[in-house]
């Protein structure tokens, strides 16, 4: 079955402390250009991941994105008490009547001000973000497999006009023959001289020799008959289907 390169799938679940969502979006594209955003805490189960990726989807420009969103009371982020208090001694320096409400709302924008505690991957969690990704790589390659009926469809009807065609051609072949011969035949009696029949025959048939399409119906019927058989093939053919078309 063939598959269009352009899709999206997107899928999300709600944790007691996190809401994750999974986008996918695909491009066409020659190859495999995958781009994966998803947060630094889980960056060691990347390599993983885009392998998973680029089996399932296998070609196309891939923009695929984690988003967890932390829904819980508590947060990882704290005040670095020492630091702040640090930044309001130094800025008394600068002014020491300033008030102490001000400095505080300068010091916390300051570096360093905040700190997050690394947080360590849940083995859990990250089953549950497991199911996430597969449930959003299934919807987009459904996407894509609708899209690649449609494609299907398309491709058959412009199989069959091309055939339909071509037997169209082929049927004013002994028509066409049959003008040339006229033609010249004509010529010749323009021209007011004897001509041996035989060897207008034989001259003519050397002629109409470079006019013969039999070779090209034949090699044009293979390559419509192989684009449909790799057309219902179950593996990915746009590569083979795209050189069979400059064949044709």
């Amino acid at each position: 079955m063939i598959q269009s390169m352009t899709g999206f799938g997107k899928a999300s679940l709600q944790l007691p402390t996190k809401k994750i969502t999974v986008e996918v979006k695909s491009l066409n594209s020659k190859g495999l250009d995958l781009n994966v955003r998803m947060p630094s805490s889980y960056r060691e189960m990347e390599l993983g991941l885009r392998n998973l990726i680029s089996t399932t989807l296998e070609r196309g420009k891939i923009d695929f994105s984690i988003y967890i969103e932390n829904t819980a009371e508590q947060t990882t982020s704290k005040v670095n008490v020492t630091i702040v208090k640090a930044y309001i001694n130094q800025l008394k320096e600068v002014h020491a009547d300033a008030d102490t409400t001000e400095l505080m709302k300068m010091a916390i924008r300051m570096p360093d001000a905040l700190k997050t505690e690394r947080e360590e991957i849940d083995p859990n969690d990250w089953a549950e973000i497991q199911k996430v990704i597969h449930e959003g790589l299934i919807n987009i390659l459904n996407f894509r497999k609708d899209e690649g009926i449609s494609l299907e469809k398309e491709f058959v009807l412009r199989i069959g006009n091309i055939r339909s065609l071509m037997n169209d051609a082929v049927s004013y072949d002994a028509e066409r023959v049959e003008t040339i011969r006229l033609k010249l035949k004509t010529a010749l009696d323009e021209l007011k001289v004897n001509v041996d029949e035989n060897r207008f025959e034989q001259e003519l048939i050397f002629y109409l020799e470079k006019y013969d399409i039999t070779e090209e119906k034949v090699r044009l019927e293979n390559h419509l008959n192989y684009f449909i058989e790799t057309l219902e093939g179950t593996e990915a053919n746009g590569r083979k289907l795209g050189f069979i078309t400059q064949e044709m």
